[in-house]
Formats: C-alpha cells, sequence, structure tokens
C-alpha cells in the first residue's frame, strides 16, 4: 500500500506540470493583448497613459520571452509562491484559501444530499425490479440526468425565492443561501448515483456467496446490509469521487447563478481578466485535488473489499 501511494504522488508532480503548462499555453493563445486588458482593470477604461500600460507590461512580465515568463513562474511554484494576482495584487494562495470554504461547502452539502436521495432509493429499486417503484425511480433518474444545472437553478429560485419567497434568491452567508445551490447540484448527481446503485446491487444479490448467506437463515436485511450493499458500493464510491471532483471543480455555472464567491467564479473571474497567474494557480490547485482524491478513492477500495491490495506491480 505504501509503495502504490508514493508511486501515485511522484505521478501527481507530472501531472501538475503538464496542466501547468497547458493552461500557461492556452491563456497565451488567446487573441489579444493581456497587458492592456490588466491595464483597464487597473486604471479603467481608456484612462490609461502609455507609461502606465508599459509600467503594467513589466509587472506581470510579459515582455519577457514565452518560456522565461512559463520558467519564472515554474520556479516560484516550486518554492510554494503561486504568485500575485494581476488585477488585485494579492497573492494568489490567499485568492483561493478565501473564495475556498464557500466552495467546500457547496461541494460538502451536495454530496450528502446525493448520497441521502441515491442510496436508500437505489437499494429499494434493487430490491423489487421492475416493480413501481423501481420505474418511478429509473423515470425520475432520467428526467435528473437530462436537466441542466443552470436551468434547475433558475427554476428553484423562480418557486422557491420568488414565487414562495421564502429562501434567498442569491449570495452567501447563511444556511438559507446555501439550501438551493446544493439541491441543484445534489439532485443531478443523485440522479446517476441512483442507477449504479441499482446496478451494481442487483449484479451482487446474483452472487454465490450470497446465496450461500441466505441458505445459512440469514434475514433479508442482514444479506442485504451486511453482505450485498459493502461489495455493490465499489463502483459507487469511485463515481462518489468523481463527482466531488466535479463539486470542487465544476461549479462554475451554479456559483454563478447563486452568485456565490467560491472557486469556480474566481476561475471565471480570472479568464475574463486574462489574469493568469490566478488562473493558473487554480487550476493547480484543482489538478492537485482531483489527483488527491482520486488516490483516497482507490485506497478506500481495500477497506471496502479486503481482498483488493495494491501491493507489487
Amino acid at each position: 500500500m505504501l509503495k502504490y501511494i508514493a508511486r501515485r504522488l511522484a505521478l501527481l508532480f507530472f501531472i501538475l506540470f503538464g496542466v501547468s503548462l497547458i493552461t500557461f499555453l492556452l491563456m497565451h493563445v488567446i487573441p489579444g493583448d493581456h497587458a492592456q486588458l490588466v491595464a483597464i482593470y487597473r486604471y479603467g477604461f481608456d484612462d490609461y497613459s502609455a507609461q502606465e500600460l508599459s509600467s503594467v507590461r513589466k509587472d506581470i512580465g510579459a515582455e519577457l520571452p514565452l518560456h522565461r515568463q512559463y520558467l519564472w513562474w515554474l520556479g516560484h511554484v516550486m518554492h510554494g509562491d503561486l504568485g500575485y494576482s494581476f488585477i488585485t495584487r494579492r497573492p494568489v494562495a490567499d485568492e483561493i484559501l478565501v473564495r475556498l470554504p464557500a466552495t467546500l461547502e457547496l461541494a460538502s452539502f451536495s454530496l450528502v444530499i446525493t448520497v441521502l436521495i441515491a442510496l436508500p432509493l437505489g437499494v429499494l429499486a434493487a430490491r423489487r425490479p421492475y416493480s413501481r417503484l423501481d420505474n418511478f425511480t429509473m423515470i425520475g433518474s432520467l428526467i435528473g440526468v437530462a436537466i441542466p444545472n443552470f436551468w434547475l437553478g433558475l427554476l428553484l429560485i423562480l418557486i422557491f425565492s420568488l414565487t414562495l419567497g421564502i429562501l434567498p434568491v442569491a449570495g452567501s452567508g447563511s444556511f438559507a443561501h446555501l439550501i438551493l445551490p446544493a439541491v441543484t447540484l445534489g439532485t443531478g448527481m443523485a440522479a446517476v448515483t441512483v442507477r449504479l446503485v441499482r446496478a451494481s446491487l442487483l449484479e451482487v444479490l446474483e452472487q454465490d456467496y450470497v446465496a450461500t448467506a441466505r441458505a445459512k437463515g440469514l434475514g433479508e436485511g442482514a444479506v442485504l446490509w451486511r453482505h450485498a450493499l459493502r461489495n455493490a458500493l465499489i463502483p459507487v464510491v469511485t463515481v462518489l469521487g468523481l463527482q466531488l471532483n466535479h463539486l470542487i471543480g465544476g461549479t462554475v455555472i451554479v456559483e454563478t447563478v447563486f452568485a456565490r464567491p467560491g472557486v469556480g467564479k474566481l476561475i471565471v473571474d480570472a479568464i475574463e481578466s486574462r489574469d493568469i497567474p490566478l488562473l493558473q494557480g487554480c487550476v493547480l490547485f484543482l489538478a492537485a485535488s482531483f489527483s488527491l482524491i482520486n488516490l483516497l478513492v482507490d485506497i478506500s477500495y481495500a477497506f471496502l473489499d479486503p481482498r483488493i491490495r495494491y501491493e507489487g506491480g
């Protein structure tokens, strides 16, 4: 297990290097002069002088060759310095840390909603396949998969905020502000997860060891919860790990719809302002988060199924 973790952590370095290089090159491929855009954000549209524009170019390193700009930034990252935002002139790490709690709060609550919806519905549907409950669950999951997040978010705002007036439209600061965006994300993910729980549990219930457990006289509840469900959760945990990655890095639309000050909204702002250090820092942070979450998911397999080991090749 330790060798496996060490190999994955070593691979993480190459992943982050590749992600940072691709992000840097893509930002410079976009047409236009990003120094000019930074000057507009700092001094206002057409309110900056040629001297101020030259100062901006020197400040952001735009006068250096492209490879030297990247190597200069990479050298600072190797020493734990993600640089400074072109726009706010604050450390990139501070900008991310300020926005991170809002994103983690939304991601965690959305994941809880996903599990609370998907696990019981998936189990009930698997216990009574092709029943009315099963058909209702599958139809509901298809609808949930088909509905775009932004449309569902706007619909929830229309119903619960503008019509009923029981929940705030947007923003953050209280638990009430968290409910609509978390439900928007959580229900969409639950629609995918409930189908996986059902399919995985149906497959496990056909295994020989489940039939043996029943033959020994164990009750259906004990067979289901103590034997079948534990093994059925392995693919579910994989999907939940991928969905957690999506929640942390893919909340751009929902955070924009509900005006939540999270990392996703920060990435949008960085792209609009051509704030390269800020965007690179955000993408690097998300890439590291994805890799570490995937590693934790892989390690969890050994606890769910003792037959799984990571020693050797």
